[in-house]
């Protein structure tokens, strides 16, 4: 398993204080990689987030939300601005990140693209997000994921 990826990469030129935590990648995981990550490293759900890349009004996004929870394409849509989200197709999301489904990361992507954080992740001392391959994230604060992407942190989960 490479150390140094695409998002290492980013969060060692920012100076953001990191921990790398591989695990067990279950390639039969299905929707549920991320459910099955924080199994894996023993994390609760919520610390554990997830990363989608999703259009708004045809132009990409990325999502980061926890493992747990299922993104409100209607809150989504509002977050950036836009009338409607829906999820992009799994090749295009390979396309413009540049890492595979299972191992995408906010970090280090191909093309950046506007970011949106579940504002609830803040609450917690630190978040794990994919690193950019198939079995490890990496641990952080926060605050530093969403100043390092430059993100912006709103209420995205359904329900």
């Amino acid at each position: 398993m490479a150390k140094a990826t695409p998002a290492t990469r980013v969060l060692d030129a920012a100076k953001v204080a990191h921990v790398l935590r591989p695990y067990d990648y279950d390639a039969g995981a299905g929707e549920h990689k991320g459910l099955e990550a924080a199994h894996a490293l023993g994390e609760p759900p919520a610390r554990v987030l997830k990363t989608l890349l999703a259009l708004v009004d045809g132009k990409p996004v990325c999502v980061v939300l926890p493992s747990d929870h299922e993104v409100s394409m209607k809150k989504l849509a509002a977050a950036f601005h836009g009338k409607s989200a829906q999820m992009m197709p799994p090749a295009d999301a390979e396309r413009l990140s540049g890492y595979h489904v299972g191992g995408i990361s906010p970090l280090g992507q191909r093309k950046r693209v506007p970011t949106a954080i579940e504002a609830a992740a803040l609450a917690h001392d630190h978040v794990l997000v994919n690193a950019g391959q198939r079995g490890l994230l990496v641990q952080l604060a926060p605050q530093a994921l969403l100043d390092v992407l430059r993100a912006i942190a709103v209420d995205l989960v359904a329900g």
